[in-house]
């Protein structure tokens, strides 16, 4: 079984502030395939404070810059 419990926020994995969990169930056997995360307000103001202060660099960047910075395979499938 897979678990993700950890949330990437300002460049690094990170704990959640309160933990919870839920079980993600396959719908073809109803069995249980993984556990996540469940993220709280606390966890979503952390995120937002990290988007807003990685904003402030990114949003100088070139078109050109920031596709440098794309994994191939998104740019694959944007393209199609």
């Amino acid at each position: 079984m897979r678990e993700y419990l950890k949330f990437y926020i300002g460049g690094q994995w990170v704990d959640p502030v309160t933990p919870k969990t839920m079980d993600v169930v396959n719908p073809a056997t109803e069995a249980v395939a993984g556990r996540i995360s469940m993220g709280s307000a606390a966890d979503v103001d952390r995120a937002v404070k990290a988007a807003r202060a990685a904003f402030v660099t990114w949003s100088q960047t070139s078109v050109d810059e920031r596709v440098a910075l794309t994994d191939p395979d998104v740019l694959a499938v944007v393209d199609k």
